[in-house]
C-alpha cells in the first residue's frame, strides 16, 4: 500500500468531510499500473463470429457464426469485415436481452486504417463510439475501458468489439495475397473474426450472479526490443506481455498459482516460447498455467498456419467462445487474460523504424 505525502493529504480530507472511509472506499488504483474493481463490471454477453477456415479448426464448436463466404455477402474483404463487426454487435446484444438503446457506449477498433472495419460495421446502430487502436490487443483496451466506465457509474452497459480479417490485414501490412509470398515458420495467420461483449453493472447482485466478472485490469505499456521482422509478431510482443504480467502481479501481491489459466492473445509457439523464457529469467514461472489464443485457435500441423493465429480477432473469438465457456461452467474460475499487440505500421515500417509492443491484462473470475 502506498503512504506517500497524496495519500495522506486524500486520507485527511475524507475525514474532514466527516466520511473517514471515503478514500478507502473509492480508491481503486492499486500499485503503479492496475485497477482493482469495488464492483467488477459482469460480462453479460458474448459473441464470436469468424470465417471457414477459423470454423475448421479445434475450436469450431465455441463459435456463434462460421461464415464459409470471405467476403461475408459484401463486396470486398474490408467491408466483408464490417459486416462481421455487424453481426458479433447484434448477436451479443440479441443474447443479453437487451435493447440497442440499453447501451451507452461501444469501445471498438481493428487493423485497418481509420479503424473503417470498426466505423462502418457500427455506423447503423446508432451509439456512441470510442475508436481503439491496440493493434491485436484491442480486445483487452475495449474490455478494460468498458469495464472502466461501467465501474465508474458512467454507463450501465458498454460493449466492446475488435475484428481482424485475413484478406485485408494481408493486403496492408504484408503482400496482396496474389502475390503468393512465402511465409517463414515464426510467422503467424492473420485471424478472420469479430469478438463482442456486452459489460454490464453488477449493483444488483441478484441479476448479476453467475456471469464471469472482470475484477481487476492492468494497463499495459509500450515495450520495444528492438525487433524490425514483420514476419515474426511473437517475438515483438513477448516483451510486452511478461511486462505487464509480472506487473500486475507485483501490483496485486498474486502469484501464478493464483489462476487457472494465464492466457495470452496471439503469440503463437514462437512468442510463447519467448514469454515462459523471459519471466523465469526473473523468478516469475508460468510453463504449466499458460495458453495461448494464437496457439488453440488453429491445428498449425494440419491448417499449415505456421506458428499460430494472430490479429485483432484471434483473442476476441477465442475468449467469446471458448475461454468464456470454460469460465462460465465453472472449469477455470479465474483467469488472467492477455491480450498482444505489435504496433506496426506501414509508415513507420518503411521508414525503418522498429516495432513495439503492447500488452494488456485482465483478471476474468467466475
Amino acid at each position: 500500500m502506498r503512504t506517500d505525502k497524496t495519500e495522506v493529504t486524500n486520507k485527511n480530507a475524507g475525514k474532514a468531510s466527516g466520511n473517514n472511509n471515503s478514500y478507502n472506499i473509492n480508491k481503486q488504483s492499486i500499485g503503479k499500473q492496475t485497477v482493482k474493481f469495488t464492483n467488477p463490471p459482469a460480462i453479460v454477453s458474448r459473441a464470436c463470429i469468424v470465417g471457414q477456415m477459423e470454423g475448421e479448426g479445434p475450436l469450431s464448436s465455441f463459435y456463434d457464426q462460421i461464415e464459409p463466404d470471405p467476403t461475408f455477402g459484401m463486396n470486398s474483404w474490408e467491408e466483408g469485415e464490417s459486416e462481421m463487426v455487424r453481426r458479433a454487435i447484434q448477436t451479443a446484444i440479441s443474447k443479453s436481452g437487451l435493447s440497442k438503446d440499453d447501451i451507452r457506449y461501444i469501445l471498438g477498433g481493428d487493423l485497418l486504417g481509420q479503424l473503417i472495419g470498426t466505423t462502418f460495421g457500427v455506423k447503423g446502430f446508432d451509439i456512441p463510439l470510442f475508436g481503439l487502436y491496440g493493434a491485436c490487443s484491442t480486445c483487452g483496451e475495449g474490455l478494460s475501458l468498458a469495464a472502466m466506465l461501467v465501474a465508474a457509474g458512467y454507463a450501465d452497459n458498454a460493449l466492446a468489439v475488435t475484428s481482424s480479417h485475413y484478406g485485408s490485414a494481408e493486403k496492408q501490412f504484408r503482400f496482396p495475397l496474389e502475390y503468393g509470398n512465402q511465409r517463414p515458420l515464426s510467422a503467424t495467420w492473420t485471424v478472420t473474426g469479430s469478438g463482442a461483449f456486452v459489460v454490464s453493472s453488477t449493483t444488483d447482485i441478484n441479476i448479476m450472479s453467475g456471469y464471469p466478472k472482470i475484477s481487476a485490469v492492468t494497463t499495459g505499456k509500450i515495450v520495444d526490443y528492438g525487433v524490425v521482422d514483420n514476419m515474426n509478431m511473437g517475438a515483438i510482443m513477448a516483451p510486452a506481455a511478461a511486462d505487464v504480467i509480472y506487473q500486475c502481479l507485483e501490483d496485486l501481491s498474486m502469484k501464478p498459482d493464483d489462476f487457472d489459466k494465464i492466457i495470452t492473445g496471439d503469440l503463437g509457439k514462437v512468442g510463447s516460447e519467448i514469454l515462459i523464457k523471459l519471466l523465469r529469467d526473473n523468478n516469475v514461472e508460468i510453463g504449466d498455467k499458460h495458453m495461448d489464443c494464437g496457439v488453440e485457435i488453429f491445428d498449425c500441423e494440419k491448417q499449415d498456419t505456421h506458428s499460430g493465429g494472430s490479429g485483432c480477432g484471434c483473442c476476441a473469438v477465442t475468449l467469446a467462445g471458448y475461454i468464456l465457456h470454460n469460465v462460465e461452467n465453472g472449469t477455470w474460475k479465474k483467469i488472467l487474460f492477455v491480450p498482444t499487440g505489435a504496433l506496426l505500421s506501414t509508415v513507420s515500417y518503411n521508414e525503418g523504424q522498429t516495432i513495439p509492443g503492447i500488452a494488456h491484462a485482465l483478471i476474468i473470475e467466475a
